[in-house]
């Protein structure tokens, strides 16, 4: 990882973090990430979420939170000339140690069908694909 530096992220990384997933193929993004939507989840879930910081450019982000029983990681995204440096790996790692030390025993995250590289990624770094279970949502503002 030479230069880079796994911190905290803060909401002042936004600008930079939206546009690292804007460009990153596999994340999708809704107004549930707006600015004002990753503050609040950021402040209900303080030092979950981390970035990949090589000086001022940031070249990897995850969210994480939890709901006191589950963890739940969105959004994993390594700029593409920085993959396969463990940037990733160590993002999901920084986010697995605080879920251990919160008491979570398990942490699931969602991955587009068609994203190959995510799978592929997600399954060699030891999470497993769930075949009992359908996810399901509905939008609560009508």
């Amino acid at each position: 990882m030479n230069d880079v530096k796994i911190k905290e992220m803060n909401i002042k990384d936004y600008g930079l973090v939206i546009d690292l997933w804007e460009r990153t193929e596999g994340i999708g993004l809704s107004s549930a990430d707006s600015r004002e939507n990753i503050s609040a989840f950021l402040k209900r879930n303080p030092g979950f979420s981390f970035i990949a910081q090589n000086g001022s450019e940031i070249v990897g982000a995850v969210l994480c939170g939890h709901d006191g029983r589950r963890g739940y990681l969105h959004h994993l995204a390594v700029r593409k000339d920085q993959r396969l440096k463990g940037i990733g790996k160590e993002l999901v790692q920084s986010c697995i140690q605080k879920l251990r030390m919160a008491g979570i025993e398990k942490c699931h995250l969602f991955v587009f069908k068609e994203n190959r590289e995510g799978l592929e990624f997600w399954s060699k770094n030891g999470w497993q694909i769930r075949h009992d279970l359908n996810i399901m949502s509905r939008l609560t503002l009508d």
